[in-house]
C-alpha cells in the first residue's frame, strides 16, 4: 500500500463510493459529441445546444453517480452554477485540449489554452483528467511520456488528484491495430505511463472483442492490466452497448479493476433524441444502466484502499 497526501486521498474518496469504488459518470466529450448530435453537419451544434445536452444528462444521473467527469469549456462551471451536479457528487475537470495535433501515427497532445491545474483546483474539482494519445513505439512516446511528467508535477504542487486516460491508436494509417496489437499497446501504456503520481488509470477495453470474442481471453488480458498497473484503473465504455460494456466491466473488476468510467454507453441514445422524449429516456433507462453498473462496481471493484493511505502525524501541517 501507497502513502500518498492528504489532499489526494480526499479527492479519491469524494469520487469512490463507501466501499472505495468508482462508477464515473463520463461527460467530457466534445468535437466528438457534436458528430453525435448532428453527423450530417457537426459545426451547426452551437456551444449551447453542447451544453445544454451535458447538462440534462448530468442532472438525470449525477447522483447515481460517484463522480462525474466534465470538461472546463461546455460543462464543469455550467454544472456547478445551475445545480445540474449535486454538491456531494465529485467533480472530475478534464485538462487537454480536445482531439490531437501532428500526424495521426504521431500524436501530440496539449493542456487546454487557458486553463491549467491549478484552475481546476480552485474552482473545486476534486481530482483532474489528462486524456493523451500514445503508443509506445511511436516517434512522439517521448515527448507523451515528458508531457504526462509535467502534469502529475503541477498535480503534486496542487495536491490534487489525477486520472489519466491514454488512448491508443495505430502506426500504420491504413489499418486499425489488431486485437493482439492493441492489447499489447494498453498493457504496456499502462506499464509506461503509470508514473509515480498518477492516481488512477482509464483504461480502454485491452481487445478487439469482435476479434476476440472469448470472454477467458477477455479475463487474461484485463489481469495484464492489473498487473501493469501500480494504480487502481477503471474501465471506459468507448461507443459498444450497454449490455457488453456491463459484461466487460464484470470482467474487468473480477480481474483487479477498481470500477468504471461510462459515458455513451448509458446516454448515446439519447443524443438522437430531443425534448421531453430525451429526458425521458435519461430519467428511465439512463437510470436503470447506471444503477447497475453502480451495483455491479460496489459488489466487484477492488478499492482504493487496497492501493492508498496517507500518514498523519501530530504535526502533519507543519511540513504540509
Amino acid at each position: 500500500m501507497k502513502s500518498i497526501t492528504i489532499g489526494k486521498l480526499r479527492g479519491i474518496q469524494q469520487c469512490t463510493s463507501s466501499r472505495g469504488t468508482f462508477t464515473c459518470l463520463a461527460l467530457d466529450h466534445r468535437q466528438n459529441l457534436r458528430r453525435a448530435l448532428n453527423p450530417e453537419d457537426p459545426a451547426s451544434v452551437s456551444d449551447a445546444d453542447l451544453s445544454r445536452f451535458k447538462l440534462e444528462v448530468t442532472s438525470a444521473l449525477a447522483d447515481l453517480s460517484t463522480a462525474v467527469l466534465l470538461d472546463p469549456e461546455f460543462s464543469a462551471a455550467q454544472a456547478i452554477s445551475t445545480r445540474s451536479i449535486p454538491g456531494k457528487t465529485a467533480l472530475v475537470v478534464a485538462v487537454e485540449a480536445t482531439g490531437y495535433g501532428g500526424e495521426s501515427t504521431a500524436r501530440q497532445s496539449q493542456l487546454l489554452p487557458g486553463w491549467s491545474v491549478e484552475k481546476a483546483k480552485r474552482m473545486g474539482a476534486s481530482m483532474i483528467k489528462l486524456l493523451v494519445y500514445y503508443h509506445p513505439d511511436a516517434p512522439t512516446s517521448a515527448e507523451i511520456e515528458s508531457f504526462v511528467r509535467q502534469v502529475t508535477g503541477e498535480c503534486a504542487r496542487c495536491d490534487l488528484g489525477i486520472m489519466l486516460e491514454p488512448l491508443s491508436y495505430s502506426l500504420d494509417a491504413n489499418k486499425k491495430l489488431s486485437s493482439a496489437e492493441k492489447c499489447y499497446v494498453v498493457t504496456e501504456t499502462a506499464r509506461r505511463l503509470v508514473i509515480p503520481g498518477i492516481d488512477v488509470l482509464k483504461a480502454e477495453f485491452p481487445l478487439d472483442i469482435a476479434e476476440n470474442p472469448a470472454e477467458s481471453n477477455w479475463a487474461a488480458a484485463c489481469a495484464g492490466i492489473s498487473d501493469a498497473s501500480p494504480a487502481p484503473w477503471i474501465l471506459l465504455s468507448a461507443a459498444v452497448d450497454f449490455e457488453t460494456y456491463l459484461r466487460q466491466v464484470e470482467i474487468a473488476c473480477r480481474a483487479g479493476a477498481s470500477g468504471s468510467a461510462v459515458g455513451r454507453a448509458v446516454w448515446q441514445e439519447a443524443v438522437s433524441l430531443n425534448g421531453e422524449a430525451r429526458l425521458a429516456f435519461l430519467h428511465t433507462t439512463g437510470r436503470e444502466r447506471l444503477a447497475r453498473l453502480n451495483e455491479l462496481c460496489v459488489e466487484l471493484g477492488k478499492p482504493v484502499s487496497d492501493f492508498y493511505t496517507a500518514q498523519t502525524p501530530f504535526d502533519w501541517y507543519k511540513t504540509y
